[in-house]
């Protein structure tokens, strides 16, 4: 009973989002090390699990204290809060939105009154949450607001790849201008708190530039010695082991190798691109992906929230062939944070 409790939400119930969890939470080795309960709908589990002939025992409650935590059964704390009718399998729904936004602000809930000890989240639609009415970028921004936290940051982890952004869900002509000394400190702040938490030794930290060849001395924009060059100098300052600007073709190829421990992208796509490039194999022939691996952690927040970094797959919702890799890979981060809480 020392083993923590892990609380995973279903994601978006027209997406892979609760075949995967139910995958991961059939794993033994994920039951060996923590209490995994599944925050969602019980219809919505029901209903996948029929349609899959998952071979399983379904334990749907009110309250965690009710969770049995045994190798087979699938513990839900059941939300009720899905009309199956109004939901059909890789349809983008405000019915799907709501039930996903209302699984991911439950999670948040219990961690912040003790009665899990880190969330994980599957994955949702943006469009779909934003249908429903609920008017967030993702789940960073939700966990963010409903948690009051003002300074935080993606880190996706995968292997040797450990990078953290400046900035994530906003268009690229606003992630230039979001390129400031004071957050990018911030980043480099928050890269070492999770390196530190996930057990990392390796703490020398790469930071991108954010223009090609890190603008080549003002030839190709000004960030680069303006913004990014001053927070390298200052994080030397203050103790931090860090390299850059460094040309961001460069830094990934290095990166992947393990010579940094982390690294600090300048926006969305520079970091998530050679991330996936690592972490997602495609399959061809079979025309889907045979392994799709990588962690999202938002650092800075009071609770713990990992998840895994791939989309809802509406193309492949119900089929049964989602990868539980991710899933897995989240849940095993989430235990290993909790352990450094």
């Amino acid at each position: 009973m020392n083993k923590p409790i892990i609380g995973v939400t279903m994601g978006d119930p027209a997406s892979i989002g609760p075949e995967i969890a139910i995958k991961a939470l059939l794993d033994s080795e994920i039951h060996s090390i923590c209490r995994p309960v599944l925050i969602g709908d019980g219809n919505v589990i029901r209903q996948i699990a029929e349609k899959l002939n998952f071979d399983l025992r379904i334990n749907a409650f009110e309250d965690i204290s009710e969770a049995y935590f045994e190798l087979g059964t699938i513990d839900v704390l059941d939300l009720k809060n899905t009309d199956l009718s109004k939901v059909n399998f890789g349809e983008v729904s405000a019915e799907a939105g709501k039930a996903s936004f209302q699984a991911v602000t439950k999670v948040i809930e219990l961690a912040l009154e003790g009665k899990v000890d880190a969330t994980v989240t599957g994955p949702i639609n943006k469009k779909s949450i934003n249908e429903a009415g609920f008017h967030f970028a993702g789940h960073t921004e939700i966990y963010a607001h409903y948690t009051n936290t003002k300074k935080y940051a993606m880190l996706l982890v995968e292997d040797n790849m450990k990078v953290i952004h400046v900035s994530t869900h906003v268009s690229l002509r606003q992630a230039c201008d979001l390129v400031k000394k004071d957050r990018i400190l911030e980043v480099v702040e928050l890269l070492q708190q999770g390196l530190i938490s996930l057990g990392e030794k390796n703490l020398k930290i790469g930071i991108a530039g954010l223009n090609p060849h890190a603008g080549d001395s003002g030839l190709f924009g000004t960030e680069d010695d303006e913004e990014i060059l001053p927070a390298v100098i200052e994080a030397r300052e203050n103790g931090y082991d860090v390299d850059g600007p460094v040309p961001a073709d460069t830094l990934f190829a290095k990166a992947v190798t393990g010579y940094y421990g982390g690294i600090v992208a300048m926006y969305h796509d520079q970091g998530h691109i050679p991330f996936k490039l690592t972490g997602f194999k495609w399959n061809p022939e079979k025309k889907q992906m045979d392994s799709v691996k990588g962690v999202n952690i938002t650092m800075g927040l009071p609770i713990i929230r990992t998840s895994v970094d791939h989309g809802t797959a509406f193309e492949i919702a119900g089929k049964g062939v989602a990868s539980s890799d991710a899933m897995i890979l989240a849940i095993k981060s989430a235990v290993q944070l909790s352990k450094n809480k």
